[in-house]
């Protein structure tokens, strides 16, 4: 019997054994399931466990693998941001949530990976999985292979978007396993999923991650509900230096899942931090700039209101070892300042020393780009904690961007640092 068969038998006996006791049906069975965990972004330590490894549903938590996936062809140079991919008829005619594309007309990329992001679109998650997989059936074999490859045991997929089917299951210690790969593997990419919203067609699609505007240092990931699934959320969030990661699914509402997520997270950042060493700990990226303050629509919007939600504070959050998005065209804009005032930042340490080692590390692996710069080792206070941010500065803004992305490709944790960036 082959891994993936074993997984469906374990999840169609414990399917059968709940509606057995219980008089319901199978999808009841399992969307009354909630089950939660909570763990350490760095170390992957476990917090909190609430029968984290019950099979469920992942509903539209799916489109995060799609999104691997699709960071893994852009990293391969398989596709590209600004790429236009065909919209088949079978992506048109995926069920809401979607963007409304049309057969034969195009998406690009990036616009796709915003879609999934924001609006949770179906007939998006289809676009990159049949410029990836030829049809979306043999994309999701590719995203069962890969999940088997992350260590994700217990999860087997069906379809790219998360559209109800009964064989594609997963489990919440799978789906911890699975944001801690998109933010060790694809860093660079990380902040797409702190988005708080993007214009298509003339219309503003909000992000359905609320809790972005109301829990301290939240940046993303994925809400997905259906159904069977209940409400279903992967979140991370930054205090004080350290990343956590949680993922709650089965929730009975928006608004009591999200409730859960913040107590969850209240606890496991109220515990001491163990595993404290000399190792970035964060860089800094700016998600609080919305375009508009508009409630988006589908996923879990249109089945339950949203909780009013406080006004999000104009200060930066903290982002463990992520870096600022790769650049758009609307990036490239001239920056404010006058030349040779940026800088580039490769993270934040909990010893001097420490800072200064990893200043020598990126000049060693860009020595062209960086040998004008300046070292600098600034002392700073998050909250209670002193840490030490390590940059070289006196660049131009191009100078610090191209730097940023070369060491980006080196595995090395990049942002550029304006002017006007006195933190």
């Amino acid at each position: 019997m082959t891994g993936v068969a074993r997984t469906l038998f374990a999840a169609a006996a414990l399917l059968g054994a709940l509606a057995l006791g219980s008089g319901l049906s199978a999808a009841q069975a399992l969307a009354a399931k909630a089950t939660a965990i909570i763990v350490d972004a760095r170390t992957g330590q476990v917090l909190i466990d609430q029968d984290a490894d019950a099979i469920t549903h992942p509903a539209s938590l799916t489109k995060m693998m799609t999104l691997y996936l699709t960071f893994d062809a852009l990293d391969d140079g398989r596709l590209t941001l600004d790429q236009a991919l065909p919209v088949s008829s079978w992506a048109e005619s995926m069920s809401p949530t979607k963007l409304g594309l049309r057969a034969g007309s195009s998406l690009k990329v990036e616009t796709a990976i915003l879609g999934l992001v924001t609006k949770s679109a179906n007939d998006a998650a289809v676009v990159l999985a049949e410029a990836l997989g030829g049809t979306e059936s043999r994309f999701a074999e590719m995203m069962t292979r890969k999940a088997r490859e992350l260590g994700m045991r217990h999860t087997v997929y069906r379809n790219a978007s998360g559209l109800p089917n009964m064989e594609q299951v997963t489990t919440a210690r799978d789906y911890a396993t699975l944001s801690r790969a998109l933010m060790r593997d694809h860093a660079k990419y990380y902040p797409y999923f702190s988005r708080r919203n993007f214009v298509y067609g003339g219309r503003t699609l909000a992000n359905h991650n609320h809790l972005m505007s109301r829990y301290e240092g939240m940046d993303g990931i994925k809400t997905g509900y259906t159904v069977a699934s209940g409400f279903n959320l992967a979140a991370s969030a930054v205090r004080d230096g350290r990343r956590l990661v949680g993922v709650v699914m089965g929730g009975k509402s928006a608004v009591s899942r999200d409730n859960r997520m913040a107590a969850l997270l209240d606890q496991a950042f109220g515990r001491p931090n163990p595993s404290r060493d000399d190792g970035p700990v964060m860089a800094s990226l700016d998600t609080t700039q919305s375009d508009a303050d508009v409630d988006g629509e589908g996923d879990d919007d249109d089945e339950e209101p949203v909780a009013k939600a406080k006004p999000a504070t104009r200060t930066t959050v903290q982002l463990a070892a992520v870096p600022a998005a790769p650049p758009t065209a609307k990036d490239d804009k001239p920056g404010r300042g006058g030349a040779n005032q940026w800088g580039v930042q490769v993270g934040a340490y909990s010893s001097r020393a420490a800072g200064k080692k990893a200043v020598g590390q990126a000049i060693k692996q860009a020595p062209f780009l960086l040998r004008g710069a300046k070292s600098s080792v600034i002392e700073a206070k998050t909250g209670k904690e002193t840490v030490y941010r390590a940059r070289l500065i006196g660049l131009d803004e191009k100078a610090a961007r191209k730097a940023c992305a070369e060491l980006n490709k080196h595995g090395q944790h990049c942002v550029a640092v304006s002017p006007n960036d006195r933190g």
